[in-house]
């Protein structure tokens, strides 16, 4: 410990993602005394306009992106030998500040299924409630109406949209629903997409509006950041300044010390990471890094869970309203900036997709799935009516930032993922033979070989979609599977949409053949990673208990997904709020502070 102190506060946040902010904020809110320092190795985002508006954000996703850190996972034969990349919020406020802005809640057994102590249900849906200022419909009993996020259908409609809900309705026979955020919802059923988007200013809508005015400190956090310990008792953290975010800063590392907490919130690959650097996690792993073990907690880095996802993109008419102009920058692009400025609207308040589909197979789907997902149906998905297999998006364009594969144009993309795969992956600290730190990480992803039996389905399930919307002008060949010559399922342009009542494609087995190697070749992370710090007990390879205590370490806590010991059914940002208004609860009582 002879590294200078740079100085001491109450609280010490090791990592400024959504969770970080969230406790931070509303910690500073109930006491104003209270000295909070977070540690953040990326760079601020309040009022910058690739975090702000709206159809900004697959900027962020783009390779040359400094708001990111991308994770290289390692090579899976399920992947047909490929390395998959999942990237992670590198910023202040996380994910939250670079991804797609789609606003879902899990049902709420999700939450009772962790069976959790404190953290059912009917606990955390008045947390869930004190976060929401539900701007899309008044009086609905499972939503918030003042709190600090702002939740809308957004300031723009598209018509593929609704072109997607018509024939989600008629064709495909889904039921509309006004709100499949209601913790219950029980049918498979089309639905507008909300936003974390303030309908009045029609901008993104953050957790750092959770900062009150008595607002936690920030400071830039390197990627090597570890607690510092004395006699297994927390009492600081160590960092030295990041490159990208502080290029002239000096890199010797510093001690900050932390009078009453340290809090891990580094997210799913950096919170393992900074207690396994700190000698918290298994003995093999810290062994084989030099690193030696101050507690023996084999459960860190495990339990690595994500949704699974796949784009695919079709061509589009050339009089449908796509996003397509915007995200190349056409000169569209300044006229939409100048009506955004003075009215709030126009395109630069899209996200680009605004309806779904929350699925479920009816019999008739189920059959067609095959066998190899009828055991994981029965043991998981046939009695719990209120969770859903899969959701399915459309986007009007093909987000171009992503990849430059196609010719300008308008597009649509169809967007299916999967809500309970089954596959378990891990993450840990490792060094290469030359002593540099790297990651060792293991998605999982299709080890299971009941998980890409719902995304083959999709495939199918989504064009069928998609060729009866009335914008379809045929499929972008490059972005679907190579089928075999003279296929009935080769992917052609066309010159409009095929009847309502049209029969399906029909498909051979070299076709299926055909689009399985291609969800193995191209699907990818939803962005949605948890569970590597679970909230299980010790014996279970749980990481932290009900309290988000570190087991074996007092004055130790982490809060963010990676403690989430079991994989939600939604878009993860409201999980990750939620984590942080229960965070902020228990802290607050700990420390005799009044949190009403």
């Amino acid at each position: 410990m002879s590294q200078p102190i740079l100085s001491e506060f109450d609280i010490v946040f090791a990592g400024g993602g959504t969770t970080a902010c969230v406790v931070a904020g509303r910690l500073a809110a109930y006491d104003s005394s209270l000295k909070i320092l977070i540690l953040e190795v990326g760079q601020h985002t309040l009022n910058k306009p690739i975090h702000v508006r709206p159809y900004q954000y697959p900027f962020n996703q783009a390779p040359t992106s400094t708001t990111v850190t991308f994770h290289t996972g390692n090579s899976s034969p399920r992947l047909n030998g490929r390395a998959p990349i999942v990237p992670s919020g590198r910023c202040v406020g996380g994910a939250s500040c670079v991804n797609f802005m789609v606003y879902t809640r899990a049902p709420a057994s999700d939450y009772d299924d962790w069976g959790v102590d404190g953290w059912e249900s009917e606990n955390l849906i008045p947390l869930m409630k004190k976060l929401e200022t539900y701007e899309v419909q008044p009086d609905h009993p499972t939503h918030g109406y003042d709190g600090p996020i702002k939740v809308s259908s957004g300031g723009c409609k598209l018509g593929i949209s609704d072109e997607f809900i018509e024939v989600g309705t008629t064709y495909h026979k889904r039921q509309y629903a006004d709100d499949t955020n209601d913790l219950e919802t029980s049918i498979s059923a089309m639905a507008e997409i909300h936003r974390r988007d303030d309908r009045k200013a029609f901008r993104r809508s953050s957790p750092l509006c959770l900062q009150s005015s008595s607002q936690p400190e920030f400071t830039s956090l390197g990627r090597k950041a570890r607690e510092a310990y004395h006699l297994r008792r927390a009492v600081g953290v160590e960092f030295a300044s990041d490159l990208v975010s502080c290029p002239d800063a000096d890199q010797s590392s510093s001690i900050v010390r932390a009078s009453k907490l340290v809090v891990v919130s580094a997210g799913t690959f950096g919170s393992p990471a900074i207690l396994e650097r700190s000698g918290i996690g298994a003995e093999a792993i810290l062994k084989r890094c030099g690193i030696e073990q101050l507690v023996n907690l084999p459960g860190v880095g495990e339990n690595y869970k994500d949704h699974n996802l796949v784009f695919v993109p079709y061509l589009a008419a050339d009089e449908a309203v796509t996003m397509d102009a915007l995200w190349r920058g056409d000169s569209i692009l300044q006229e939409s900036l100048a009506e955004w400025n003075s009215s709030g609207k126009s395109l630069i308040a899209q996200n680009g997709f605004d309806s779904k589909i929350k699925w479920r197979p009816d019999d008739e789907e189920l059959k067609a799935m095959g066998p190899a997902f009828q055991p994981r149906w029965k043991e998981f998905f046939q009695d719990r009516p209120d969770k859903a297999v899969a959701m399915f998006y459309v986007f009007a364009g093909y987000p171009q930032p992503l990849s430059s594969i196609l010719p300008p144009r308008n597009y649509m993309t169809a967007r299916y993922c999967t809500l309970y795969p089954v596959s378990v992956g891990s993450v840990h600290v490792d060094v290469t033979e030359d002593g540099k730190e790297r990651m060792d990480f293991t998605t999982g992803f299709l080890d299971n070989p009941s998980d890409i039996v719902p995304l083959n389905f999709g495939y199918k399930k989504t064009r069928e979609l998609l060729r009866r919307m009335t914008s379809y002008r045929g499929e972008a060949a490059t972005g679907h599977p190579d089928f075999p010559e003279g296929s009935a399922a080769a992917c052609r342009e066309a010159s409009g949409s095929v009847d309502l009542n049209a029969p399906d494609i029909v498909y051979t087995t070299e076709d299926d053949e055909a689009i399985d190697r291609f969800h193995r070749d191209r699907m990818q992370t939803m962005c949605h990673s948890l569970g590597t710090c679970a909230m299980k007990p010790e014996a279970d390879q749980g990481v932290v208990d009900a309290r988000l205590n570190v087991y074996g370490v007092s004055n130790l806590k982490v809060a963010d997904m990676s403690i989430s010991p079991l994989i939600v059914g939604t878009n993860t940002y409201s999980t990750a709020l939620l984590i942080g208004e229960r965070a902020a609860m228990i802290i607050a009582e700990e420390l005799g502070i009044n949190c009403i």
